[in-house]
């Protein structure tokens, strides 16, 4: 895990440099589609990037973005009308079925989707009406990261070509290696919480989707019982217990 976190800023220049004009002409063909809904479509961390998504994308293009619940297709069979919708699936692997199955109806629907993911040959890349690859390589370690960021470096790139602002992306890697240069502080200051059993992580804006990651985190390589809170919502209730 930890050498693939140190893999992530050369991770993130591919796939800058192999995704990017792919991505241009992307942005340029939904916004003469008028798309006025997207929709996201993930588990796991790659869901906590999709809440970044949502953040990043509203807050650039205008356009209401709405995280999909994949039961309201695969449990209670709903129809919707998706005619001038745009519909991301988020996965690594590309192979989670609710998500796939959410993408075939979503199309069905009127949808126009686009896949998000590190595996080209996927099932998802073949459902999808486009596929956005995450040049990360293998990912082996169960715990993602590099795949995480370049999940969050592809919204990056699809909020400034749908949008009418140019964001400077192309600066991600470098502020990624200026981050892997603390790992002797982070050394030290974790030694405190070592012994650690219960935790809450707080965020907000485009911070709250990787408070949620961080949680994810902390449970499934520490073993820790972490809970993610909205730093606004905390001090409605969950401040009382600490």
């Amino acid at each position: 895990m930890l050498q693939e976190i140190a893999e992530q800023p050369d991770v993130l220049e591919r796939t800058i440099t192999a995704e990017r004009e792919k991505v241009i002409k992307l942005g340029d063909f939904l916004r003469q589609k008028e798309i006025d809904l997207i929709i996201l479509v993930a588990r796991g961390s790659s869901d906590n990037a999709a809440l970044f998504g949502r953040y990043l994308l509203e807050t650039t293009t205008g356009i209401p973005v709405s995280l999909s619940a994949p039961s309201v297709f695969t449990l209670y069979n709903a129809k919707m009308r998706l005619n001038h919708a745009l519909v991301i699936g988020v996965s690594q692997s590309g192979e989670g079925v609710d998500i796939n199955f959410v993408l075939e109806r979503a199309k069905e629907s009127g949808a126009f989707t686009v896949a998000i993911t590190n595996e080209v040959e996927s099932s998802m890349a073949k459902i999808a009406d486009e596929t956005l690859l995450i040049h990360a390589g293998r990912e082996k370690s169960v715990a993602a990261t590099k795949t995480y960021t370049g999940q969050m470096l592809h919204f990056y790139m699809l909020a400034s070509a749908i949008g009418d602002r140019r964001l400077e992306y192309h600066k991600i890697p470098d502020f990624a290696r200026q981050a892997l240069e603390v790992e002797t502080d982070v050394k030290n200051v974790v030694q405190r919480y070592v012994f650690m059993e219960n935790c809450v992580v707080v965020g907000r804006g485009m911070n709250y989707g990787n408070s949620y990651e961080l949680a994810l985190k902390l449970m499934e390589t520490c073993y820790v019982v972490a809970e993610r809170f909205s730093s606004a919502d905390f001090f409605h209730g969950p401040l009382a217990i600490v």
